[in-house]
Formats: C-alpha cells, structure tokens, sequence
C-alpha cells in the first residue's frame, strides 16, 4: 500500500431479500423469485438472479413484473427477518474494522485501511468478511476494493453476482475506460443525456475531453465530473451515526375507511418498531404518526411520552391517541398509507422494580425471546390479527 493512500471495501448482498427467502425455502432456489408488493400499487423490491433473466428489475411496478414472467414466485417482503440478517452481516463487519459505512440493510464501505497492521492486506481483509458472511450467513455477498469509495463500488458491482475484485490507483484508468458514463457517481438521466448529445458516452471519453468544451454544456460540475472519470474521489468513510429514529409504515392496496383495521396496522408498526429498538438498547419519547389520504395528501400528528420507552403497548397507546384525533375530524376518513415512528432516544435505562411499567416490558421481552427462537411473527398481540388478512 502506498504511503498516504487508503484500503476500501465495498460489500453488496447478491439479491438480498430474494437469496433470503431461497435460502431459507430451499424448494424457491433456481427459481424466479420476485419480492415485491403485491397489490395494484406494488413495486419490486428486489428479485433473484434467475427473475432479472426476464427484465425484472428493483422499482419496477408489480403489475409489469408479472407480465414479463407470469410463472414467478411473488412474495411479500418480510423485514423483520432481513432485518435480523443484516444484523449478523454487519457484526462482520465491525470485526473488521470501526469505520463502517452503511448504506441500506445489505451494502456498505468498510475503510480498512488501519486494519490492515494486525489483519493483513486489503485482499486478505475482503476475502475474510465474504467468507464470514457466507459461513454465517449462507449467503453470498460482492466484495470490492479500490483506495476510494468510488472505485471500491464500480469494483464490486463489475464482479456481480458473487464477486471478489480490486481496482488499483494505477489501473484505474485501463478498467474505467470502457465503462458507460452512467456508471459514475452523480451522472443522472440528465446529465448521461447532455454528455451523449456531445458524443460522449464512455468514462474515458470523458476524462480525455476538453474542460472548457464540456463546461459549456455541464457547468461548474465538469471539474467533478472528469475527477470521477480520472478513478478520483475524496469523500471518507463516514461511520454510522446515531439512530434519529426507528419507523414502520405501510400503502394499502385499497385505501382504508375503518377504523378498527388502522388501529391493527398502528400495533403491527408498533409492535415491530419496539422490537428494533429494544435490540438496540434504545428508548424514545416522540411518537410520530404518519397519516396520507388519497390521493397523495400527507399528515403528521406527533406527542412526547411521560417517559422514553420501547413498550410497544405505551407506543401504541399514544399513537392510537393521535390517530383517533385526526379520524374524528375528517368528514370522510380514508387512508392510503399509515405509519409511525420512534425518536428522541435514550438508552435504555436499568429495570426499577416500582416501575408500573415493568410488567408491560416483561411482555415484550418474552415476545422478543419466542420471535428469536421460532422466527419473527411467531408470537403478535391479538389486534394484530385483522391485519394479515391484508397481506
């Protein structure tokens, strides 16, 4: 490693939400697998490698899914449990190093760069965390390494599925060159656009144009750009930071005119939220419903408990409060998506045994113990029942 120069990792999950469900279903594997919304209004999450053989791909409406691959295995996303995954994903990761970025439940940069004294070389480091993650997880993840983020993710994403490559400072050059300028970093439809209305359409192209030509088209963000195209980028690891909050929401495929099913939904976030946060060691005390009618009108009603807290029965008592406040005012009460979140954090303080709570708490934690042993959803609270008719 040259002086002065850093090791990144980037690692992204192949197909996460559907390698989960194939794993643990091992009739779904080497079938198409769509994890998606369901209903009128579903989009794909994610889909197995053997669906995007088809044209399905991440975003895209349900609806055009099914058209392009009728006979696939369509299946609700089930958070909780890929929650639980990314969980043991990212405790990879922190054994490899503190500096960990992430960027969604199955991707993230690892700076590695002072591990590498007491764990080995970048590749040595990549090549312990895929393994680990394998061993431990069953599932398989694209490494890739470069001495920015830049070239750590191009490098993982040219290695899909399964990968394991790096990018060197000094041969960064040769592999950007024939990449689509669309694979860089802030490129947008846009700005992809205006570069192939100059005839440029390549990385190398566009590191080898002239500045002033490209500024008059792109602006101030040319300079960036060819930066990018040259394999450079100074942007740091940024380590996680603080949760702000934990939420849960859900669109309906029919909007929801009663009120008992809102009140079922509000417990199922209610439930799932607290569970999240005591695995966290948290307790919040802003409560946030999330309310949107149709056609695309949002409301928020917000309340601070007496006390922080990861009760999902003190939860839902004053999210319940608040939903209730803004039904009786509606002359026509309809829902198209609900949701509530927890913030304003604490940690979780130590059990007082005077604490009227205490009992409410006990509840949750033998909740907790029966989900982590025979799976998320095992065990719900009974006003949660009249929701699973909606999945």
């Amino acid at each position: 490693m040259t002086s002065g120069q850093r090791s990144i990792i980037h690692v992204d999950m192949d197909a996460f939400y559907a390698s989960v469900e194939q794993r643990d279903r091992p009739e779904l594997r080497g079938l198409p697998v769509v994890v998606a919304g369901l209903g009128p209004r579903g989009v794909v999450s994610t889909c197995s490698y053997e669906a995007r053989r088809f044209g399905i791909r991440s975003a895209m409406p349900t609806a055009q899914a099914r058209r392009l691959c009728p006979d696939a295995v369509y299946l609700w996303p089930d958070i909780a449990r890929y929650e639980e995954v990314s969980d043991q994903v990212f405790a990879v990761f922190h054994e490899a190093t503190p500096l960990v970025e992430g960027l969604s439940l199955d991707e993230a940069f690892l700076d590695v760069t002072a591990s590498q004294r007491l764990l080995g070389s970048v590749e040595a480091i990549g090549r312990r965390v895929k393994e680990a993650i394998r061993e431990r997880t069953q599932l398989n993840a694209s490494v890739g390494m470069g001495p920015n983020k830049l070239l750590a993710k191009l490098a993982s994403e040219m290695s899909k599925p399964d990968g394991f490559h790096r990018i060197t400072a000094e041969g960064a050059a040769a592999e950007l060159a024939p990449l689509p300028v669309g694979r860089l970093w802030t490129v947008g439809k846009v700005t992809e656009q205006a570069l192939h209305r100059l005839g440029i359409r390549t990385v190398g192209e566009l590191a080898a144009s002239d500045t002033a030509r490209l500024a008059s088209a792109l602006g101030r963000q040319v300079e960036a750009l060819q930066a990018l195209a040259r394999g450079e980028d100074d942007r740091c690891v940024e380590p996680e930071q603080a949760e702000q909050s934990i939420g849960a929401e859900h669109t309906f495929d029919v909007d929801v005119a009663d009120l008992a099913l809102a009140e079922g939904w509000l417990l199922r976030h209610c439930e799932r939220i607290s569970a999240r946060a005591r695995q966290r060691g948290l307790e919040g005390r802003t409560i946030t419903v999330k309310l949107r009618e149709p056609p695309f009108i949002t409301h928020t009603r917000q309340a601070q408990l007496r006390a922080p807290s990861a009760s999902a029965s003190e939860l839902y008592e004053l999210a319940r409060g608040l939903l209730n406040g803004w039904w009786r005012l509606q002359r026509r009460p309809r829902l198209r998506l609900l949701g509530v979140s927890l913030s304003g954090f604490a940690v979780e303080k130590q059990a007082d045994l005077f604490d009227v709570g205490q009992e409410r708490r006990a509840a949750d934690e033998v909740q907790d113990r029966i989900n982590s042993r025979f799976g998320s959803g095992s065990l719900i609270r009974a006003g949660v029942l009249k929701t699973q008719r909606q999945d």
